[in-house]
This record gives structure tokens, C-alpha cells and sequence, in this order.
């Protein structure tokens, strides 16, 4: 019973530190990203397995960095590039950044409306999507911070049904094992962008924002002065690591389900999210495919929200606007409509004949530029005593930094070149 006992109090402690950084991590693995694990996995199998346990200390450091910051300013990460760097950057970066995250939303709206639509083929697909537009709208103007961090906390267990799905199929694992833990590198052009397209979808630069942001949030709920120590910051790293684990572990499985059902059965292309769900239900059965597309609505009602909540909160700290989605409509009028606004506009992509996958395109190109001088930023920010005090960067946070620097880096570099050659 006692062993009971302090079991239940440890699951109930890790249970309670867990917020913002599992929220983070969870919204990575949006319906875009599922359709870019997807395609990995069905145009190589499971040689890219490994880039799973590759960015997840990359993407565990850079978030956690963006949470100290938040943490130890108690503001988001906007406030303090407006306050302490070049306004030239600071527009930069929101210029870049707006474009990306609102064709980002506009892809996963239409790719939920897509896999909604094959569940119920009676309804069209620009109804669903209009339908979970206007719900997104209402949830997130009707309800409070902390009420809608516990939903997306529990959105988060959609992507566990993502972890059953290899389990349903016959799995070669001496050979899963191999692809895990021995990188495969090949030198042309496709595979290099699928790892190209791989790091742009993990490593994110709206959820370097959300995450500051979201941290400053929950000093900010508590309404009281938080004196940053050792406790607190090894709560925000226990949250920080489980988020990106979950969100990797995520990846891995999509990658794996893809890789050895899809490319095993000869389907080497999948462009959207609904065509993943669709190729796997003649292949594993009704079930499976069920499974996968309930996984897709689960995951875009959990990332369209930190999308457009990012980007808001950009908007609201460069420009001054009262901000915080605990506050209510009228006390943040602009905050709000500037999130409706942006739901909207990706919304009207579909209409406006703009397809997913030119969404993630242009999306990926916006990303790819921006995400290496905000990770130096980050970087400069997270070692500067002056706004960080005693809680600058750690030698082994410097050094995944720098490496996540140099990988992203080539990344866009290596985005330019394949859209030019």
C-alpha cells in the first residue's frame, strides 16, 4: 500500500508541473507535421526513424531556453527582443512570421476538414472546416487561460492513439531497432528535403514565442511576484523534456506507421494528411484508419490554437495591446480580434484555391529563414547576464544550441538551393 501510495503522489507531482512546455511539445505534431512524418516514412520507409532521437535535445534546448526567458522576465519573448535588440529584427521577424504561422493554420484547417469529411463524406469539406473554425473561435474568446490549458492538456491524449497504431501491424523490430539508432543519409536531393522538411516542421519559430509567452502567462495567472530558483527551474525542465519526448515519440510512431505499411505496400507519396488516413484503411482496416483520423482532429484542435495564440501575443507585445487569454474580449479587444482574424484568413485559403500543400510550402520557406537568427537570438538572449541574471545558458545548453544553429542553418540553406536547382 505504501509503495502505492508514493507511486500515486509521484505520478500526481509530475502530473501537476505539467503545462505549457506539454502543450508546446504536443502542438508540434499539428495535422501539417503528421502529413511531413507521413511522407517520410512513405517515401523511405523507416531510414529517417533516427532524426526522431536526433532533434529531441535540439528541441528540448531551445524550448527550454524560450521558458527561462519567459520565467526570469515574466514576459514573452517579444518584449524582450522590442526591449533589448533592434526594432529593425524585431519587424523582421514578424513580418516572416505572420505569413508562415497563418497559411500554417490554414493547412491544418483544411487538413482536419479533409479527414472530417472522410468519416462522414455526407457533409463537404468546407463545411467541417467552417464548423471548426467557429468552434476554435468560440473556445478561445469564451474561456479562460487556465480552462482552455486543461483542454488542450487532455487534446494532448489524441496523440497517443498515434502510439497503437504500429502495434496493429506486423513490425520488423531488429530492423525498427537498427533505423533508430544508425543515422542513413543519402546524398540527393529527395531524401535531403525530407530532412530538411523534417527539422523545419520540429523546430518551429512560433512555438519559441507561445512558449516564453505561455510561461509569463502562469507567473502572470498566480498574481503574485514568482521568485525564480532551482525548484522552479527543474519543474520547467521536467515539463520542457516530457512535451518534446511526447511530441517526438509522436513522430517516430507516424514515421514508423507510414514506413511500414505505406511503403511496404508500394505508396511512395502522400501529400496531405487525409491521404495518409485514406491509404492505410485497404492496407490495416477500418480500425486503424479510425484511429489515425480521430488522431488528425485531435491534434489540430490542439495546435490551431497555440498557432493563432502566438501569433496574437506577437502582435499584442510589439504593439502594446492589452493581451492574456485569461482576460476577457472586452478588456483585450485587439488581442482577440486579431486571433479571429487570423483563424479567418487561414480559413479562406481553401477558398481562395491556395491548396495545403502550397500552404506548407511557403510556410516551410518562412520558417526555414526566420528560425536560424531567432535561434541566435535565443542563444544571445539566454547568455546575456544582464536579462537573464545567474540563469544564462549552461555549457551543454550553449553547445545543443550551437548545433541546432548549424543544422537549421543548413537547413535553410539547403531549402534555398532545392527550390532554385
Amino acid at each position: 500500500m505504501d509503495n502505492q501510495k508514493k507511486f500515486s503522489v509521484k505520478v500526481r507531482r509530475i502530473l501537476g508541473i505539467l503545462g505549457p512546455g506539454l502543450i508546446t511539445g504536443a502542438s508540434d505534431d499539428d495535422p501539417s507535421g503528421i502529413a511531413t512524418y507521413s511522407q517520410a516514412g512513405a517515401q523511405f520507409g523507416l531510414t529517417t526513424l533516427w532524426t526522431a532521437v536526433l532533434t529531441f535535445p535540439l528541441m528540448a534546448t531551445i524550448q527550454g531556453m524560450c521558458a527561462r526567458i519567459g520565467l526570469v522576465t515574466s514576459q514573452g519573448l517579444t518584449v524582450t527582443l522590442k526591449q533589448h535588440y533592434s526594432r529593425t529584427l524585431l519587424y523582421t521577424m514578424l513580418l516572416f512570421s505572420f505569413p508562415a504561422i497563418t497559411l500554417n493554420i490554414g493547412a491544418d484547417i483544411q487538413g482536419m476538414g479533409a479527414v472530417a469529411h472522410m468519416i462522414c463524406p455526407q457533409v463537404p469539406v468546407f463545411a467541417f472546416s467552417i464548423a471548426f473554425t467557429a468552434i476554435l473561435m468560440f473556445v478561445i474568446i469564451q474561456y479562460p487561460y487556465q480552462r482552455i490549458a486543461m483542454i488542450l492538456k487532455w487534446l494532448c491524449l489524441s496523440l497517443l492513439l498515434y502510439i497503437i497504431v504500429p502495434f496493429m501491424v506486423k513490425q520488423d523490430w531488429p530492423q525498427v531497432f537498427r533505423n533508430t539508432f544508425t543515422p542513413t543519409i543519402k546524398l540527393n536531393k529527395d531524401f535531403l528535403s525530407i530532412l530538411v522538411a523534417i527539422l523545419g516542421t520540429t523546430i518551429s519559430p512560433y512555438l519559441f514565442f507561445w512558449q516564453a509567452t505561455m510561461e509569463a502567462e502562469d507567473i502572470a495567472h498566480n498574481k503574485r511576484k514568482v521568485i525564480v530558483n532551482k525548484q522552479i527551474l527543474d519543474n520547467m525542465k521536467a515539463d520542457v523534456n516530457i512535451g518534446m519526448l511526447l511530441s517526438n515519440f509522436v513522430m517516430f510512431f507516424i514515421i514508423l506507421t507510414a514506413g511500414s505499411v505505406l511503403y511496404t505496400a508500394g505508396i511512395r507519396q502522400i501529400d496531405t494528411v487525409d491521404q495518409a488516413a485514406k491509404a492505410l484503411e485497404p492496407l490495416t482496416g477500418k480500425l486503424t484508419y479510425f484511429i489515425f483520423a480521430i488522431g488528425v482532429l485531435g491534434t489540430g484542435l490542439l495546435a490551431i490554437p497555440v498557432l493563432a495564440g502566438s501569433q496574437s501575443y506577437m502582435l499584442a507585445e510589439t504593439f502594446g495591446w492589452e493581451a492574456g487569454l485569461d482576460k476577457k474580449f472586452p478588456q483585450a479587444k485587439p488581442f482577440y480580434v486579431s486571433i479571429v482574424i487570423s483563424l479567418l484568413v487561414g480559413l479562406s485559403l481553401d477558398f481562395l484555391g491556395i491548396s495545403p500543400i502550397k500552404a506548407l510550402l511557403y510556410t516551410a520557406i518562412l520558417y526555414g529563414l526566420t528560425a536560424p537568427v531567432l535561434i541566435a537570438v535565443i542563444l544571445h538572449i539566454g547568455n546575456n547576464k544582464e536579462i537573464m541574471k545567474e540563469h544564462t545558458n549552461s555549457v551543454l545548453s550553449n553547445v545543443l544550441g550551437v548545433i541546432t544553429l548549424l543544422l537549421m542553418t543548413a537547413a535553410a540553406i539547403g531549402l534555398i538551393y532545392f527550390l532554385i536547382v
